[in-house]
């Protein structure tokens, strides 16, 4: 039997299981499309804020999405581990709202 870890680190190839990602796109197109808008909404609120908090006091020059893409190939490993990491929580969160 797999386990979380197997599951979290599977193949991205694998089309019986798939990756955090595919599992999160196949939850979203059969939940109710009000629960996903509103988790969707959640999300860019979110990444709202984190901008805001990484902008803030740097000036008007400065250019969050290149400092993004900067960080991002800096710390690829890092960041595919926490972007399926994040497909793993929004999925749970689409999850948990389909029983209410």
């Amino acid at each position: 039997m797999a386990s979380f870890k197997d599951w979290f680190n599977e193949d991205e190839d694998d089309i019986f299981m798939g990756s955090p990602k595919s599992k999160f796109f196949d939850v979203s197109r059969e939940a109710s499309k009000d629960i996903v808008e509103e988790e969707i909404d959640k999300i860019i609120e979110k990444l709202a804020v984190l901008e805001m908090i990484i902008s803030e006091g740097k000036g008007e020059s400065f250019d969050i999405n290149q400092y993004i893409q900067d960080y991002t190939l800096d710390n690829m490993a890092e960041v595919k581990a926490m972007k399926k990491g994040l497909y793993v929580e929004f999925t749970g969160e689409i999850i948990c709202r389909l029983d209410s």
